[in-house]
């Protein structure tokens, strides 16, 4: 088990993205969800990452395109934030409502920091200090994906679509046990499930398994993710919101990972499977 520095016997860290977030019935299941493994592991921190609510960043650029042709990138990257801002504030109050108390971090305090905008999230430097500080109150924190601030304490977005490596970057940085991605469908397949009624659940799966099925095609976890996570040693499990779902977890030696309650036999990807993977909704 990884060992983290906040007195919990582990840290977990749980991206939420903009697939999951459509609207107030989705933040109250994501919020039970949350609420659920509080309850269920109480020697378990987690720390919660989300994207704006599905459609937000859109309609925010498209608001600041009516107002001016060509928006600043300062303004709009500030304009851009109170879509992740609003989805920090939306499921730390469902958390209350549910009776789990929690932290809710802005950009500034989640600790991601990139030298100048437009450099994207594979630059960033993650401080992880105010986090760390918030789990020594609180079991679980809220924090932003898309955003930093760059040197001079402004804020930035990270690039569309990089939440899985805002998320793996935080889950390394504080040491976490795992990161978990939760998506729209319960991890990986053979196929996409959509409209390959012969595909076949992956429950473990190794990181050369995974980036050999981004190769051929399947965006379920962004490339850059899977690599920093590969490099760390980070476990990756990819899920739903369905607890009774199936999960897939992406490891180095998924053989050996101990934190893994299934013990399916891995199974074998070949090359007419990979060539067979369509793509699958990830989120943002």
């Amino acid at each position: 088990m990884r060992v983290n520095e906040v007195g919990c016997a582990s840290v977990a860290v749980i991206k939420l993205g903009g697939s999951i977030l459509k609207g107030l019935i989705s933040y109250r299941r994501a919020a039970r969800f949350i609420g659920q493994r509080h309850a269920s592991n109480p020697k378990e921190s987690l720390v919660v990452v989300v994207s704006a609510q599905s459609g937000e960043t859109d309609a925010l650029l498209c608001e600041a395109q009516a107002i001016a042709d060509e928006p600043g990138d300062a303004a709009l990257d500030l304009l851009w934030s109170t879509g992740e801002l609003r989805s920090v504030a939306r499921l730390a109050l469902h958390l209350q409502a549910a009776g789990v108390r929690a932290a809710a971090l802005d950009v500034r305090q989640t600790g991601l920091r990139i030298a100048a905008r437009g450099l994207g999230v594979a630059s960033a430097e993650f401080d992880p200090a105010s986090i760390r500080k918030a789990l020594t109150a609180h079991r679980v924190v809220i924090v932003p994906g898309f955003l930093a601030t760059d040197i001079s304490g402004a804020v930035v977005t990270l690039g569309r679509g990089g939440s899985d490596l805002t998320a793996v970057l935080l889950a390394v940085g504080l040491s976490a046990s795992r990161c978990e991605l939760i998506k729209d469908v319960p991890g990986y397949f053979t196929a996409d499930p959509n409209v390959n009624a012969g595909a076949q659940h992956l429950p473990q799966l190794s990181f050369a398994q995974a980036l050999g099925m981004a190769d051929a095609g399947c965006d379920l976890v962004q490339r850059a993710a899977l690599e920093t996570a590969d490099r760390s040693g980070l476990p990756i499990v990819v899920r739903s919101l369905n607890e009774s779902a199936p999960e897939s977890w992406v490891t180095a030696a998924p053989d050996v990972q101990d934190q893994n309650p299934t013990e399916a036999r891995i199974e074998e990807v070949n090359e007419a499977d990979l060539r067979a993977i369509t793509t699958v909704s990830a989120g943002s």
